[in-house]
């Protein structure tokens, strides 16, 4: 699709078309594309709002670095939030604390695991600790349930130890699903207290625990 005809289409009144000119704009320099994206931040359909979040983590300068931050910040729809965070973390380290700033921010379940992911991604374990530790104070359990497999990605890390008593603490947790990820986070450490903990929750009153716990004997 030439320029001119991308020109045209994202002014179509129908979003399929403006999605198809965003995703051709992958042929073209990030001088081109960039601010073409750009005029489409506040589009009314939050599909090619995704798209262009999308395609601005590919096209990598200070330019979109900066559009993608407000996005994150200020889009109102989690969708797109979490496309945004995604692309953030294609800058690479220079990204980690504004991920981490927005997961302090946002509540979103989708937008926190997005963070989250992302952070374990890039091995940022100083930042995957914070956020674990804050995400576990959400009453959310898909953010819970995220939090505790953080924690066990950093089972080889400078957080280890940090991670692994907060892991020997929430295994008594009166809550199942939590002592579930609990049992499947501890078996990343080799570590007495660790294989310790399994064993015990082998024997823990919910049959999905024990089930989580005795996996790693298959």
């Amino acid at each position: 699709m030439d320029l001119s005809q991308i020109q045209i289409d994202l002014q179509n009144p129908d979003f399929q078309y403006r999605i198809k000119a965003i995703t051709a704009l992958k042929d073209f320099t990030a001088e081109v594309a960039i601010p073409l994206l750009i005029q489409h931040v506040k589009d009314p359909e939050f599909l090619v709002r995704t798209f262009v979040a999308r395609e601005l983590g590919r096209l990598k300068n200070a330019d979109s670095f900066a559009t993608l931050i407000q996005i994150m910040r200020y889009d109102n729809t989690p969708n797109v939030r979490a496309e945004a965070a995604n692309s953030i973390s294609l800058f690479d380290r220079v990204s980690a604390s504004h991920l981490v700033q927005a997961f302090h921010q946002d509540d979103h379940w989708l937008v926190r695991r997005s963070i989250l992911s992302a952070l374990v991604d890039m091995q940022c374990h100083a930042e995957v600790w914070e956020i674990c530790c804050v995400g576990l104070l959400s009453e959310d359990a898909a953010v819970q349930e995220a939090c505790i497999d953080g924690l066990g990605s950093l089972s080889q890390s400078d957080q280890a130890d940090l991670a692994l008593a907060k892991l020997l603490d929430l295994k008594n947790s009166e809550l199942e699903y939590i002592r579930v990820r609990v049992a499947y986070a501890l078996m990343n450490f080799d570590h007495p207290e660790a294989k310790e903990a399994i064993a015990n929750l082998r024997s823990d009153r919910d049959y999905r625990v024990v089930g989580a716990a005795m996996e790693n004997l298959l």
